[in-house]
């Protein structure tokens, strides 16, 4: 079993030197510009099929089998670099995500192929695999879900504007992503069990909340933004203690 994780690291390794790394910014500008007649499309593809090699001459894989995983990879970012490069909206961060996630399904089907005697169910049996099915539960609770329980409950406290203290200036969606990013950090702060880290992100946020608060003399903007920061905060500390509970994490 540890095989087969090692392999999907190392495939995972390669690509991201392959994508990130190895790949000059030019060329994905370029693959915008010119899209299926532009010779980076195919240099970068070529690049992470190449990547392949070390993998499988490690392991011992004969040239024909070597060469049909080569042509998967090649083939398989050729088609995903290409309709990333032409869709309307490609430079969004969901078009990455999405794109990046393919990548990792592919070189995961790609490590099952590699690795002798590994099944579906022997994964899912693996003793490391619930504790990280709960951690990536653990994350996608605190994002999404949470912002939308926050949310409902804000709407019992609406903002009253006092009329010339009203500042509306500030970038679109801004406060959800810090709220993201917050909640990201005190859950993995919690599941390392280091606490006195997330005291240290609690009061990074006060002093920046507190000037900004202060300046607004809007009482009812403060206690709005009190409201959902501890929110936010109580219940990424719960999941979090749970999870780590779960997990068996000692705090430090």
């Amino acid at each position: 079993m540890l095989d087969f994780y090692n392999i999907v690291i190392s495939l995972m390794l390669m690509h991201i030197i392959c994508e990130f790394y190895l790949q000059p910014k030019r060329w994905t500008e370029i693959k915008k510009e010119t899209r299926a007649r532009s010779p980076e499309l195919y240099l970068n593809s070529l690049l992470h099929g190449v990547s392949i090699f070390l993998p499988a001459w490690l392991l011992a894989f004969d040239l024909k089998t070597t060469a049909y995983l080569v042509a998967v990879v090649t083939v398989s970012h050729v088609i995903l670099d290409l309709w990333k490069a032409t869709a309307e909206k490609g430079d969004r961060f969901s078009y990455f995500v999405f794109q990046q996630t393919l990548y990792a399904l592919l070189l995961t089907v790609i490590a099952f192929y590699m690795t002798k005697g590994v099944t579906i169910e022997s994964v899912l049996k693996h003793d490391k695999f619930f504790d990280g099915l709960m951690v990536v539960f653990a994350y996608l609770l605190i994002l999404k879900p949470t912002s939308i329980v926050i949310g409902t409950v804000l709407k019992k406290y609406p903002i009253t504007n006092t009329g010339n203290n009203a500042n509306t200036n500030g970038l679109v969606a801004g406060g959800e992503l810090i709220g993201y990013l917050e909640r990201v950090l005190i859950l993995t702060f919690t599941l390392v069990g280091s606490y006195a880290a997330v005291g240290f992100v609690l009061a990074a946020k006060s002093i920046f909340r507190f000037g900004e608060l202060s300046k607004s003399g809007d009482r009812s903007m403060t206690e709005y933004v009190l409201i959902g920061s501890l929110l936010s905060m109580v219940i990424t500390i719960v999941v979090g203690t749970l999870v780590s509970l779960s997990l068996g994490v000692k705090i430090k």
